[in-house]
């Protein structure tokens, strides 16, 4: 098997539990995410609304086929890290706070970027 091929199983496999635990925690109610969310400032039912995407993100990013909804599902996981990252930093959260989202961005953006061909949207037909 190919380093790229490798690299991006070892990603996509790291990136989509952290994305799928999270979002069946926040779909159940668990108390330390509703605790984390109260803290940041969100209303009690933007945990339903980001539970969610979050399962049906990592999921996406998984299954094979449907490269369109792989580019939308990993925007979407760039846009949750990031605000992650801005709500804490906002919030007056410390730096290790502030740094734990943006490494899971970066383990994102590596399984984006290590995509195979077949998981590409519109990837040019190589001779």
């Amino acid at each position: 098997m190919k380093a790229k091929t490798i690299g991006y199983w070892v990603t996509t496999v790291l990136a989509a539990p952290l994305f799928a635990v999270p979002g069946a925690g926040l779909l159940a109610r668990m108390p330390h995410f509703t605790e984390e969310m109260a803290h940041l400032g969100y209303p009690l039912y933007f945990l339903t609304f980001l539970g969610v995407w979050k399962v049906l993100g990592a999921l996406a990013i998984l299954v094979p086929r449907l490269p369109r909804l792989k580019e939308w599902a990993y925007a979407g996981m760039i846009f949750d890290c990031t605000g992650a990252a801005a709500s804490r930093a906002a919030s007056g959260d410390g730096l290790g706070a502030v740094i734990g989202p943006l490494a899971i961005a970066g383990l994102v953006v590596a399984s984006w970027a290590l995509r195979p061909e077949g998981r590409v949207l519109n990837s040019p037909r190589r001779p």
